[in-house]
C-alpha cells in the first residue's frame, strides 16, 4: 500500500471511529499554611509533555477506580477519589503505528493524602506540585486547561472539588 493509500485509509479510520475512552485523576492537595490548592502534573513517558495521570478502562473497575489506580501507578499518590465526574477533555493519542486516534478523557478529582516512595512508574516521569493556574499553563489540551482553571475557581471560593448536585 502506497503512502497516499495509507493516509487515506488512516483518515477514514479516524473519521469513522467514535473517540476511545480514558479515565484520569486531577490530583490535588491543600497547602496547610496558606490554604491554597496545588495540583499534581507529570510528564508523559513518550513525549515529555505535561499531563495528569490517566489510563484505559479496566475490567471490573469503575471509572473513578481506574483514575485512582492510574494516580498510584503513574505518580505514586493515594487519597480520596470522587465518584462524580469533574469534567471531560479530548486529545489525539498517537499509537505505536503512528496513527492518531481521538480520545475522550473523563476526569475525577482525587484529594491526595499520601505520596508513596515506591510505585510502578517511579523514575519514568517528572512529577511536580504546582498551582492550578501553572498546571493549566503547562498542559497542551485546551479543555484540560479550562477544567483546571474552573477547579481552581471552585476551590478558591471554599467549595468542595465538585459542584453540589442540583436538588431533584
Amino acid at each position: 500500500m502506497g503512502l497516499m493509500d495509507r493516509v487515506s485509509s488512516n483518515l477514514r479510520l479516524m473519521l469513522q471511529r467514535p473517540p476511545r475512552q480514558q479515565y484520569a485523576a486531577l490530583c490535588y492537595r491543600m497547602k496547610k499554611k496558606q490554604g491554597q490548592v496545588e495540583v499534581l502534573v507529570a510528564t508523559s513517558r513518550d513525549t515529555g509533555r505535561w499531563v495528569i495521570p490517566k489510563g484505559w478502562p479496566m475490567t471490573d473497575k469503575k471509572a473513578h477506580q481506574v483514575a485512582e489506580r492510574e494516580a498510584f501507578e503513574e505518580v505514586g499518590v493515594k487519597g480520596k477519589v470522587e465518584k462524580d465526574v469533574l469534567g471531560f477533555y479530548n486529545y489525539r493519542k498517537t499509537l505505536d503505528s503512528g496513527l492518531k486516534i481521538p480520545v475522550r478523557v473523563q476526569v475525577h478529582a482525587l484529594e491526595v493524602h499520601d505520596c508513596v516512595k515506591n510505585f510502578p512508574e517511579k523514575g519514568s516521569r517528572v512529577i511536580e506540585w504546582v498551582s492550578p493556574e501553572e498546571a493549566a499553563n503547562r498542559v497542551n489540551e485546551p479543555e484540560l486547561k479550562m477544567l483546571m482553571l474552573q477547579f481552581a475557581e471552585r476551590m478558591q471560593h471554599g467549595h468542595r472539588a465538585l459542584p453540589a448536585k442540583a436538588a431533584s
